[in-house]
């Protein structure tokens, strides 16, 4: 194999990068700058792009580290393009700990054949290359000089089209933020930083403790028993509750529900939005690093003592938010029984919840049910093929291949089998209503975008997100003598509502005195 040069090396991957991994960036480019009016626009990009890379590539790469850092850009490049290509999704420090909290059932729900092509082709293919190739070794001297050279005439070259497209520049900093989402493959090595930043401390992680002074007062009345069931990738304009013209929820309907037609959520993925909503914080002032180094209003219950708490788990996990409860993995056939061909229910979560209930008689009882819901993109396996209503269904997780109907019909039937897990829940609760006071609440993590726009699946910064990732489903149940006590006959049940009402509602349920508890973020509060 020919010799080269390190510089040879790095400027050709720089090159190689910009032809071959940034379809998206250059499609969504086209789209807001057309071609025939701003060529010379557009050609600028490619050159700035690839000559910002060279810079970097010869700030870090040498002798021992520049196949290990092309190698790596080159693996994970291949996979980052084929989401952005395929789903539309952008890789930022969210997107980041979406992967990185993922099991493997959920990875195993995205490979696909195009996957491997992308990763055989623009991942290990020239991965190969860079490893077989062999560097010319120059003397110290004569390489520093060369990489000053190269350096200087990168920041020249970028310079120059920057300041001869100035103008379009300013309007691409300034008003297409989101064009630079991406470029691939510096955005992702920035939200990576990003996301390292974020996760780890070099202190260890202390939790803070909130609600120490939570108490429930002893009363008469009768002890509550409450089911949360958190929803996964539920839009609200899907559910024939909220006008949807398909019928998804024709149980639901059939039970005195109070629909939440107009309901919010705090992120746009599970690993925002699970424990933002049972955290304190609002959306606005939420943050990763405060969610893990601050109880939430599981913690603050359990410091009643007069609460079990009991979360089930049928998607990846809780994200967090049950580390210091009983928690319990659905996802597995050793817990779940009714699990067929590698895919666990919902409805095995309602199994043995006899057991629990019985167990902690004395006491209120909050139980959590995490659902698998409309997980995607393999909406086909979120329901059994007795809910296969609306036909014909996508059956693969390559979206792209299928009609936006097909896409739209496996969605749906999979809201459908969410519509009677709700309804067996509320069933299972009606059962306990002579001895306790029950609720159920049901509340979506976030949505989902099934093609719209050409955009899937969900994850989008919630700056630029459509409605559909964003706007969620959402309801709640009441048994005959919870429903006296929280005097309904005055609530709202079409206001906006958001996901930081979830943790006062909840202490408001449980009647728990805190001063963490604010009156104004229950939305069930009403003066009798």
């Amino acid at each position: 194999m020919k010799t080269i040069t390190q510089t040879k090396l790095f400027v050709s991957l720089s090159i190689f990068f910009t032809l071959f991994y940034n379809y998206s960036f250059f499609t969504n480019l086209v789209k807001v700058y057309t071609l025939e009016e701003n060529l010379g626009f557009i050609i600028s990009t490619a050159f700035v792009m690839t000559f910002f890379l060279i810079f970097l590539l010869g700030l870090v790469s040498f002798k021992y580290t520049i196949k290990p850092i092309a190698i790596t850009l080159l693996l994970v490049s291949s996979m980052t393009s084929y989401f952005m290509n395929t789903y539309h999704v952008i890789i930022d420090a969210t997107m980041i700990r979406n992967m990185m909290q993922t099991n493997i059932h959920e990875s195993l729900d995205l490979l696909s054949v195009k996957q491997v092509i992308y990763f055989v082709l623009f991942g290990l293919l020239p991965s190969y290359y860079v490893y077989k190739v062999k560097l010319e070794q120059r003397g110290f001297k004569k390489e520093f000089l060369s990489r000053v050279k190269l350096l200087l005439l990168s920041l020249a070259i970028i310079a120059v089209a920057i300041f001869s497209f100035s103008k379009y520049y300013t309007s691409f900093v300034r008003e297409h933020k989101p064009l630079r989402f991406t470029i691939n493959p510096t955005y992702w090595i920035y939200s990576t930083g990003k996301y390292i930043n974020l996760t780890f401390n070099s202190a260890p992680l202390v939790v803070k403790p909130i609600g120490l002074d939570a108490k429930i007062p002893d009363t008469t009345t009768r002890k509550k028993l409450v089911i949360m069931v958190v929803g996964e990738a539920s839009r609200a304009d899907h559910f024939s509750l909220n006008g949807y013209e398909r019928e998804t929820n024709p149980l639901l309907a059939q039970e005195d529900i109070i629909n939440l037609p107009n309901v919010y959520s705090c992120g746009t993925s599970t690993a925002v939005s699970v424990p933002c909503m049972f955290s304190k914080y609002d959306r606005s002032s939420y943050s990763y690093k405060k969610g893990i180094s601050t109880e939430n209003v599981l913690d603050v219950l359990k410091h009643t003592k007069k609460v079990a708490i009991l979360w089930r788990d049928n998607n990846s996990d809780s994200k967090g938010v049950a580390l210091r409860v009983p928690y319990e993995d659905y996802k597995t056939a050793q817990n779940n029984s009714n699990c067929q061909e590698g895919e666990c229910r919902d409805m095995g979560m309602l199994v043995g919840l006899d057991k629990f209930i019985a167990k902690n008689k004395k006491r209120d009882i909050l139980i959590v049910l995490h659902q698998m819901g409309n997980h995607g993109p393999a909406y086909y396996k979120r329901y059994t093929k007795a809910f296969e209503k609306f036909t014909p269904v996508c059956k693969t997780n390559q979206l792209e291949q299928c009609s936006k109907e097909e896409i739209a019909n496996a969605y749906d039937n999979a809201v459908l089998q969410t519509d009677t897990f709700l309804t067996k829940t509320i069933h299972f609760l009606q059962a306990y209503d002579t001895e306790y006071d029950t609720a159920m609440i049901y509340m979506s993590d976030h949505g989902e975008s099934l093609g719209e726009g050409g955009v899937y699946l969900h994850g989008l910064p919630y700056f630029m997100a459509p409605d559909a990732q964003t706007h969620i489903g959402a309801l709640l149940w009441f048994g005959e003598d919870m429903k006296k006590r929280l005097h309904l006959s005055t609530f709202k049940a079409d206001k906006k509502y958001t996901q930081d009402a979830l943790f006062s509602t909840l202490l408001g349920l449980f009647n728990v005195q805190t001063k963490e508890y604010k009156k104004e973020m229950d939305i069930l509060h009403n003066e009798p």
